[in-house]
């Protein structure tokens, strides 16, 4: 009987230390990626401020704010992604 004890004990042991690293990490995960939201939602404003100048330029010929804009697109996708699938 005795050595099932230990074999429980052990076992809880583990369960525990594991329990302890995740949460940790859960923690850590969420400041990251509060970090990277926080970045990304700098670059929407950005991106919404400048909707109106890039469909503006999408009718001229400003071919740079159009770049920029779609660059800026991709950042925020890529960035979205990156967070979901940290969750």
């Amino acid at each position: 009987m005795n050595e099932w004890k230990e074999r429980f004990d052990d076992a809880v042991s583990k369960l525990k230390q594991e329990r302890d690293e995740l949460r940790v990490k859960i923690h850590l995960a969420k400041a990251d990626a509060q970090d990277e939201w926080e970045k990304l939602e700098e670059k929407y404003e950005s991106l919404k401020n400048q909707a109106g100048n890039a469909r503006d330029a999408a009718n001229d010929a400003g071919g740079d704010v159009k770049a920029a804009a779609s660059l800026l697109m991709d950042e925020l996708k890529k960035g979205y992604a990156k967070i979901r699938e940290s969750l």
